[in-house]
């Protein structure tokens, strides 16, 4: 898979580390002197709980062999196409997506 960086351009993906769903990217506060459930409930939900998603999906992935930089890529996990690509310090702020059962 060839993975169009957006600073370098193309890259076969042997050069990148795959890290999961880039809704990771807005970490929630961890719970340090907040006990309360509802606290407790988001960091739980971030730390185990992953969708397993058929189709478009947006991903980290972190340029191991090159530049260091993390991307956020938009791909079809079935077919592979990719549909576009952007540095995760730019993506930041359009990263999150509600998870299963409403929760975000």
């Amino acid at each position: 898979m060839i993975i169009p960086h957006p600073l370098l351009g193309p890259r076969d993906a042997s050069e990148f580390t795959y890290l999961g769903d880039a809704s990771l990217l807005l970490r929630p506060d961890a719970p340090v002197g907040d006990p309360s459930a509802q606290t407790m409930t988001a960091f739980h939900d971030y730390v185990h709980l992953r969708d397993n998603p058929h189709g478009i999906h947006r991903e980290l992935w972190f340029h191991e062999q090159g530049d260091r930089s993390w991307l956020v890529v938009t791909r079809h996990v079935s077919s592979h196409e990719i549909l576009s690509v952007e540095l995760a310090s730019q993506a930041k702020t359009t990263a999150k997506k509600p998870r299963k059962g409403g929760k975000s």
